[in-house]
């Protein structure tokens, strides 16, 4: 059994978060852990409370969970504090974890702020170098590079500067872009550029957390990163497109499309 983890905030609405990532490792047939940096009173309207959980206790599970099981990959979401950056990049640099993908978590859908605004500058210095694949969308890839991305040219340059930060491989997410649903691979020396056509009326919760998820699990199943990427793809595609109304706000994406129906015997 391949073994998965999430390092992320819990989203109480079950749309995105933790909750979204045991939901994908599942559609891909991994076994996810998980290590919760944050509690959220959240719904799929927007934040209304945040809930920070103390970093050392962060780090005890991310201790617990490396020290008993043989993890494959790990996905990193909502960080929310330096604190919590630093204890997590010192646990799984002493681990030596090669497939970790970071989702640089800033923002909500709703646009509530997801990470402090000292923690930025800790995550470029001591947790992107650490990881194998970055994977912004456009705000958090503006913040991270500091330039204006508005076009798939200014991507390429977003991408590049996160690039040198010091990870492996950047994927930056095109869904802000005002046309097709475009994003961009960029490994340090080739970019692969996947688009597909916008899904009309549909904008869920809880995007951001999946692809990530997605992404990792392709990884540890010992996919190459652009077959990874790919999959990933099209997986997004097939979940946006079924994504369901279950509360005043947002839709949330239906992450096990696929699921069979079991008859229950009596």
């Amino acid at each position: 059994m391949v073994r998965v983890l999430t390092i992320a905030g819990s989203d109480s609405s079950g749309g995105a978060g933790i909750q979204a990532d045991l939901k994908t490792f599942c559609a891909f047939g991994v076994y996810g852990a998980s290590v919760i940096t944050s509690l959220t009173a959240q719904n799929t309207v927007g934040v209304q409370g945040i809930m920070e959980i103390p970093p050392e206790f962060a780090g005890e599970q991310l201790e617990s969970v490396l020290s008993d099981m043989d993890i494959s990959a790990v996905k990193i979401g909502m960080l929310y504090t330096k604190e919590t950056i630093e204890i997590v990049a010192e646990k799984l640099g002493s681990y030596g974890i090669k497939n970790i993908v970071l989702d640089p978590v800033m923002f909500a859908k709703s646009g509530d702020a997801l990470l402090k605004e000292d923690a930025r500058k800790v995550m470029c210095e001591i947790l992107i170098p650490l990881c194998r694949v970055v994977t912004p969308n456009i705000p958090e890839a503006e913040l991270l590079a500091g330039c204006s991305v508005t076009k798939v040219d200014d991507m390429k340059t977003a991408a590049e500067k996160i690039y040198a930060l010091g990870c492996e491989s950047v994927i930056v997410k095109g869904g802000h872009l005002k046309k097709n649903a475009v994003d961009l691979l960029y490994d340090g020396s080739e970019f692969l550029q996947l688009g597909k056509k916008r899904i009309s009326g549909k904008n869920p919760h809880g995007t951001g957390c999946t692809f990530s998820s997605a992404l990792t699990a392709g990884l540890a199943k010992g996919l190459t990163l652009r077959e990874a990427f790919k999959n990933t793809k099209d997986y997004m595609e097939n979940v946006i497109k079924r994504s369901l109304a279950v509360g005043k706000g947002f839709d949330v994406l239906d992450h096990n499309y696929k699921r069979q129906i079991f008859k229950i015997k009596k």
